[in-house]
């Protein structure tokens, strides 16, 4: 299975950020990428402003957007977006929440998955805007099923291997991290033990680094540390790009999962 992982940097404009992921997924496709995996967050970049301003359900524009474009592509799409939730009181502040969603769109498919474990750590609170999602997603590619993850579920083990027990052998993770010291560090050592733990490939789709190298490693907000990575079901990091925008191209040997599992039953 040939995929495509777009490494790009979303802006607070819904209407941009399409224009922006249609001209790389079809870059991505003319490369023969069948399954085109984009960030977390690609409708509209974190701290950019409020996300329910913004939100729409998967009927909507941007979805609909980027459905049109897989079904003219012939390809199956995974990119992160926001769609209403609900409105809650904190500390005496009414909030309207969005989900967290990762569209995943083709031809024939059109649903979403919603980010289970929300980003409370480092300082922020993600739940404070965003309602955490309660099911996990799998959806067929070329014959395979690929299960879907969004950023901070990379911290929950048992979440892959249930999808893998579930019959994934491919793992799409749109992300959007958050830099500061070590992050990269954790970045690298989680999307590995991820694909080792569970025996699957995972395909890690990240924001590009605003201001790229040069403020690497600065605190941020999870707006992006680029590093985009395709991980082997052994753990074996087989590609990652840089801290910029990018396209990442690459076969997948499904093979090497049933070989992987064999040898390493850990299941």
């Amino acid at each position: 299975m040939r995929i495509g992982i777009v490494q790009l940097q979303s802006s607070d404009d819904i209407v941009a950020n399409l224009a922006l992921a249609q001209s790389k997924i079809k870059q991505a496709a003319s490369q023969g990428a069948k399954l085109i995996v984009l960030p977390e967050a690609t409708s509209q970049a974190f701290d950019s402003g409020r996300l329910d301003t913004q939100a729409q359900e998967l009927d909507g524009a941007f979805a609909t957007g980027l459905q049109d474009t897989a079904r003219a592509l012939n390809v199956t799409v995974v990119a992160g977006m926001f769609r209403p939730a609900d409105t809650i009181d904190r500390q005496g502040k009414t909030i309207q929440r969005v989900h967290n969603t990762a569209l995943i769109t083709c031809p024939d498919q059109h649903l979403g998955y919603d980010k289970i474990h929300t980003f409370d750590a480092y300082n922020y609170r993600e739940s404070d805007t965003v309602k955490p999602g309660k099911d996990l997603v799998t959806f067929e590619v070329e014959g395979s099923t690929v299960g879907v993850a969004t950023c901070y579920d990379i911290r929950f083990p048992e979440q892959f291997r249930e999808l893998a027990r579930r019959g994934a052998e491919v793992i799409a993770l749109p992300t959007s991290w958050m830099d500061g010291p070590g992050k990269l560090d954790q970045w690298r050592i989680l999307t590995a033990a991820r694909g080792l733990d569970s025996t699957v490939w995972i395909l890690a789709a990240g924001q590009a680094r605003p201001g790229g190298a040069s403020s690497a490693g600065q605190a941020s907000g999870p707006t992006g540390i680029g590093h985009s990575c395709v991980i082997g079901p052994t753990g074996r990091r087989e590609v990652e790009a840089g801290f910029g925008p990018e396209i990442v191209i690459y076969d997948l040997d499904l093979e090497q999962v049933a070989r992987a599992r064999k040898s390493l039953p850990v299941l």
